[in-house]
């Protein structure tokens, strides 16, 4: 029976016929488990219209093997680029695609001196990922899975906020309890910010201690069965304010604008202008500090890219995240994040926490 990952290689072999490539190298790791089902840490996969060939070390073969079907298994001599560059000297390939974004100078003179002067090297970036962005079916029940489980942890962890707490404890209760629920990791370094460190978009878990009357930010994602999800939520410890009840309201109807300008056929630029519009209307445009969204799948930040002026226009299967935020140094932040799929006639969002102000 055909897997999902001779599918996808049989999609990837159309549009190299498509480029007028003979083959591919894909060295991302994200991309060689979509094509393969390979979980190694090292690798180069090399993909023809002939098959599909993995170098590894000795380390990953037998796990390679047992992980893959259809795949032919080469364990390197030497280095892995020069293994691979050995490998594609040996077949019948002469236009070469590789992703330069993700290949990095050394490691492409490395390939290219072993493989000898008979191949050309056609740069050829994103093609796999171009494949990742449209999930099917089942990518997308995995996605609802892990977007569900981190909305869980938010729920429980936002129980244990209270004065005294700190910031890295209310971190290490996340990744402790997203891995209790079965996820095998966070999809990033979890964010947790209190009152005036949540002005720093990506702050980081300190020995930050929780006082009454002060902003929290609490940004995570888990890994489950490979894919990842993304969810934010902001608390109030005490009785918010006027103005952070007014700017809170403002982030939540920005991110309803960008949820609702969110569907099949729509430019990313013009969702991301959708929040953009809502906060300049509250006069908090010149507080948002970063895009609106960024695509989201086997890795937490994919194409498509939800930013200003971004002409790529949504597609059914598209996971993307919605996240407008406002940060003010001296008195926090404020984000909401939710996960969304794009279908051919309506917009879903994964992620299922209530998104209006918690006080506690």
């Amino acid at each position: 029976m055909k897997t999902p990952f001779q599918g996808r290689r049989s999609a990837l072999v159309s549009k190299l016929k498509e480029s007028k490539l003979d083959c591919l190298l894909v060295t991302g790791p994200a991309s060689w488990y979509y094509l393969t089902g390979f979980t190694g840490e090292s690798g180069a996969l090399i993909v023809s219209p002939r098959g599909a060939t993995l170098v590894t070390d000795g380390r990953f073969t037998v796990q390679a093997r047992k992980e893959t079907s259809g795949v032919r298994i080469v364990m390197q001599k030497g280095s892995l680029f020069e293994s691979a560059g050995l490998f594609l000297k040996g077949i019948s390939a002469r236009r070469v695609g590789f992703d330069p974004v993700l290949l990095t100078v050394a490691q492409l003179g490395s390939t290219r001196k072993a493989a000898g002067p008979r191949l050309r090297w056609i740069p050829a970036p994103a093609m796999v990922e171009a494949l990742r962005m449209r999930k099917d079916a089942a990518e997308l029940a995995q996605m609802r899975k892990a977007a569900v489980l981190a909305g869980e942890v938010v729920e429980e962890v936002i129980g244990l906020l209270k004065p005294g707490i700190r910031e890295f404890e209310v971190g290490a209760e996340i990744e402790y309890r997203m891995r209790k629920k079965g996820a095998s990791g966070p999809a990033f370094e979890t964010i947790v910010a209190f009152g005036a460190h949540a002005a720093l978009p990506h702050a980081r878990p300190t020995a930050k201690r929780l006082r009454k009357n002060e902003l929290v930010v609490l940004d995570l994602g888990v890994i489950l069965g490979h894919y990842c999800s993304d969810i934010t939520r902001t608390v109030f410890v005490g009785r918010a304010s006027r103005r952070i009840r007014t700017w809170y309201r403002g982030v939540l109807e920005a991110q309803s604008a960008a949820i609702a300008a969110a569907t099949n056929g729509a430019r990313c630029g013009d969702v991301d202008a959708a929040a953009r519009r809502v906060l300049t209307g509250y006069h908090l445009d010149h507080l948002f500090l970063h895009s609106t969204g960024h695509g989201l799948g086997l890795e937490v930040h994919e194409d498509p890219r939800v930013t200003r002026g971004q002409k790529k226009r949504l597609e059914p299967g598209n996971v993307i995240t919605i996240e407008p935020g406002v940060y003010a140094e001296g008195i926090g932040g404020i984000r909401i994040e939710d996960d969304v799929a794009v279908h051919a006639d309506r917009t879903e969002i994964l992620t299922r926490v209530p998104r209006d102000l918690i006080e506690i």
